[in-house]
Parts: C-alpha cells; structure tokens; sequence
C-alpha cells in the first residue's frame, strides 16, 4: 500500500472509529434521557448506507467521511407531533441537555482511556532513550554526551525514547529551562538542564528538534549480522564481534566504521580490521568490496550490519495498565491546555496544529508500527477531539454548553437570535481554524 492510499485509508479508520464512537455517547445519553433520536449518522452529505431499526432511528453511513451527527427530534427545527412532545430535545430539563451534550466528549475521553490501557496491555515496542547530542547544538551546550541514557525529564522518569521526546516536545512549547538526569556508560549519574529559554519563541516544533540537536546514539561497532559471501564473512568476522580499528585508526562507533572503511579502502581495499572476540583480540585481513546496493551510489563494502538499537518495551499487567492509562490521559489533557496557553501568548506557533492531512500521514506512520503504535495514535486523536469539542465556540459541543450554562445563570434560554449570531461566529471561527491547519499541512509537505 502507498503512502498516499495508506494515509487516506488508515485516515478514514481513524475518523470512523472515533467519530462513531463521539456520535454514540450523544446518541446513547439521548436514549436515556427520554429524547427520540431521528438520524444516527457517521459522515456527512447523502448516505450511501442506511437503515431503519425498530425504534425508527435512521442510521446512516454517509459521503463525506469527515464527522458525523446525532438528529433529535427538536421543536426548533419544525411541527412535533403531540404525541411525541414528551420525547422533544428542548422540552428536557436543561441538566439533560447538558448531560447529552457532554456526552460525545466524555464517550471520547472513555475512548481514550479505554485505547491506552489496552496498549499498555499489549505492549509498546520502543528504544531506550540512548542518545547523542549534535555538536553546537542546545543538548550539546546543555552537556550531552555520546551514550548517555536519559533516566528523567522535568521530573518524570522515562525508560524509552518517544516518552522521553514527548516530555521534550511538550516542554519546548513552553519554553523553559528544563532539567535532566542521564546515566553514562560507566554508570555515572549526571543532573543537566537543557537551555531552552535561549530558543526564539513562535516557532514550528520541528524547528526547536533541530536545534535542540538531540539523538539516538549511534549503534556501536558491533557486527550485527555479517553477510555470507560478502569480505567480512570471507575474511572471518562474525556476528557480536566489536571492532576495535580499521588500519590502526580507532573506531568509535558503527557510523564511524562506515567513515573508516570508506576513507582507508580508497587508498588501498586491503584492511587490517582489529577486533575483540569473547573478550579475545583478533585480528584478521578484509579485501573491501567496491559495490552498488539497491540503486545506491557504489561505495566500499564490508558486508556487516549495525546491531539494532537497545529495545525497550512498555507493557503491563491491567491493574498497572490502567492506572497508567488514566495518568496519560490527565497528564496530557494537561499539556494540550497547556499548548493552547503557549499558542495564546505567543510562545508556541499555530503551525504546530495539524489538519486532516497531517492526522493522516501520522495514522499511516502509526498503523506501520503495529497495532499498539496505532492505538496510542487513536488515543491521542480521540483526547483533541474531545477537548476541542468542549472549546466555548458556537457549533461546537462546547458552544451548546456556553448556551446551557448560561440558561441555568439567567433562568431561561438565550435567545433564538443570539444563536444565529453565535452559529455565524462560530463557523467562520471553524472555518479560520480548518483553511489554516490545511495552510500548514500543505506547506509543510510541500516544503519537506
């Protein structure tokens, strides 16, 4: 599957998972609070599959695949019959309504929760967070140095790579100094704080990544695997040997191998590679191979691999399971009031948000890592969801509840004029909201 289709595809997923699931929370509170539910539709436009069930509910599949609605029976929207008077949405109390409202938001942080703790039952495969810092760069200044585990940030404990990017992610939105504690190779532990203060404000994340300069460690000089019949193999190198030089010249790590061999096999391809064995040293003699892999541009070979990066794997029991999933959700339900706070105040840029475009490469790269990749992505999609719903603007849930809390103050509803004027407000505010995140996404992927 290409990209492209992969995206679109693993996009449509995403929205019919969560939009079904938002529209049921309305549909199901609705049904408890006494309201007849007319239409239960996932999409948009003319359906392209409905049905009527038993209690005259139409449920539709509709053409445009991008949200979807619950349509109650609503005196505002023409005659009701009188025998259907006492099912009527505007005739419920005002805490029904709001608990109907509510609901599609409070089914989506449901969803959430219920997302990361099967998850963390199933397993996140990741990377121990060993890392290297780019020379002049922030984590360099900071006092990164090659091979230091990270062990915490800003406090919290970490133990793969992406929680560790997160809790920096998170922190360069608010733009200050945020402290560390990295482990050495020879097991020194070391408090570092990392300058992010000195970053300009109002730029797109990806731009303070680069400048932060922070990495996964290279892989060491270790042979991974050696290819049969290649000059590694013939010369008799095998996998887990450590290589130690190339020509006397010291290696300090896999990448620096691959600069190693290339510069010295131009001279001459004949190389004294030493290495160590079951803690024995070896030497032994390679012919390097001059050899064009895969379309590549030709280069000297050796036919080694790097070994894999160190795994790291999340998985609990579901009494653990749980309770992590519910400090994930509330730590970043958090972080999210957090970045509008940042985008407010001018600290963090609006490029950060992503449109239906970005939501679908990221559905893509997630669905390729396997399923529980996949289901933190759903988990997190399903908390935006849910707390941009709740933001106090007309056509949004959150707007409905602006209305209904304000009836409850005032003592009767606001008035049929002032939510025309809301509903105007609201969809050029949505609209703003839309066309910009699509500006981004599209510029983002045409500049990349």
């Amino acid at each position: 599957m290409t990209s492209f289709f992969g995206s679109v595809f693993w996009l449509l997923v995403t929205l019919g998972v969560l939009v079904t699931f938002h529209e049921f929370g309305h549909y199901w509170v609705a049904r408890r609070c006494g309201v007849k539910v007319l239409r239960f539709s996932v999409g948009f436009g003319k359906a392209i599959w409905k049905r009527v069930g038993r209690d005259g509910t139409e449920y539709w599949i509709a053409a445009i695949p991008l949200g979807g609605y619950v349509k109650m029976l609503d005196a505002r929207e023409g005659e009701v019959d009188p025998a259907l008077r006492d099912q009527e949405f505007t005739g419920k109390s005002v805490w029904k309504r709001i608990a109907i409202v509510a609901a599609g938001p409070g089914f989506n942080v449901i969803f959430t929760i219920a997302a990361l703790w099967l998850m963390f039952m199933l397993g996140r495969s990741d990377f121990a967070p060993i890392v290297t810092a780019a020379p002049q760069t922030i984590a360099a200044e900071a006092g990164i140095q090659a091979g230091d585990r990270i062990l915490s940030v800003n406090g919290r404990d970490v133990s793969t790579w992406s929680d560790s990017m997160e809790t920096i992610g998170n922190a360069l939105l608010a733009l200050t100094p945020l402290p560390m504690t990295v482990r050495q190779p020879d097991g020194q532990v070391r408090q570092l704080t990392l300058p992010l203060n000195q970053l300009p404000a109002g730029k797109p994340i990806d731009k303070y990544f680069d400048q932060l300069g922070l990495t996964l460690a290279p892989p060491p000089a270790i042979a991974g695997t050696v290819k049969a019949g290649q000059p590694a193999a013939l010369a008799g190198i095998q996998g887990g040997d450590r290589i130690l030089s190339v020509n006397g010249q010291p290696v300090v790590n896999f990448v620096g191998l691959g600069k190693l061999v290339q510069s010295a096999a131009a001279k001459s391809p004949q190389l004294t590679i030493a290495l160590q064995r079951h803690g024995q040293p070896l030497t032994l003699d390679v012919t390097a191979k001059w050899e064009s892999l895969a379309g590549q541009p030709a280069k000297w070979m050796l036919g080694v691999s790097p070994p894999p990066p160190e795994p790291a794997t999340v998985q609990y029991g579901p009494v653990k399971a749980l309770s992590a999933a519910l400090a994930t959700t509330w730590r970043n339900t958090r972080q999210t009031f957090d970045m509008i706070g940042s985008m407010l105040d001018g600290h963090a840029s609006t490029k950060n948000i992503s449109s239906v475009i970005g939501i679908a490469q990221y559905a893509n790269a997630s669905a390729q890592m396997g399923l529980p990749w996949f289901l933190q992505f759903l988990a997190m999609v399903s908390l935006s969801l849910a707390i941009l719903n709740l933001l106090p603007i007309p056509v949004l849930d959150g707007g409905h509840l602006l209305y209904y809390l304000i009836e409850l103050v005032k003592g009767s509803p606001v008035s049929e004029q002032v939510m025309i004027v809301g509903q105007y407000i609201g969809m050029v505010l949505l609209f703003s909201l839309v066309g910009w995140t699509l500006f981004n996404d599209l510029q983002r992927t045409l500049l990349s």
